[in-house]
């Protein structure tokens, strides 16, 4: 479990499963992903989650508010199951309910999970990548600090050639920077 001033970063609970399909199922969260989730591919997304933590003992924590103990999303640490020229690598995400969203919750629960990554699994590097159009997402990669090269920008690998999300942004930040 991480903390931060106002989050706390834990493993998942059964009572997350559904708010978590919730904000799956909320196409403006999802407008950067191609499509949003069932209840049973949000289920099934916690169990791969959980079955990631278990073999890196690092992965997307559940995202609970201090405050009200309400759950607002995810935050953390995945090794991309996909190749592409940067992999492999461990990549920093979030997902966070709309309601919480431009309260800095992102930003703030991401740096700590940046922190794990470098001071507890070591890690040289941890990158953030989003379609170029998300730019709610790459705004939160520049706050942490990131760095960002037109020259690493990709094709994802999972979309369809030509599809208006294939394009895609690669932001880094180092162990040392």
């Amino acid at each position: 479990m991480l903390q931060t001033q106002r989050l706390i970063l834990r493993r998942w609970k059964s009572s997350d499963y559904k708010p978590f399909a919730q904000i799956n199922a909320d196409a403006e969260v999802m407008k950067y992903f191609p499509a949003v989730l069932s209840k049973q591919e949000s289920n099934q997304l916690i169990e791969r989650i959980e079955n990631h933590h278990q073999m890196h003992q690092f992965g997307l924590w559940a995202v609970e508010e201090k405050t009200t103990s309400a759950f607002i999303g995810f935050v953390g640490l995945n090794v991309p199951s996909f190749s592409a020229h940067f992999t492999p690598t461990v990549e920093i995400g979030w997902r966070l309910a709309r309601p919480f969203w431009g309260q800095g919750y992102a930003t703030e629960g991401a740096k700590a999970a940046i922190n794990y990554g470098f001071e507890v699994v070591k890690l040289p590097s941890i990158v953030s990548f989003t379609s170029q159009l998300n730019l709610r997402s790459i705004a939160v990669m520049q706050r942490l600090g990131m760095t960002y090269n037109p020259a690493w920008d990709f094709d994802h690998p999972r979309l369809p050639s030509g599809h208006p999300l294939q394009r895609h942004v690669l932001y880094r930040v180092t162990r040392y920077s």
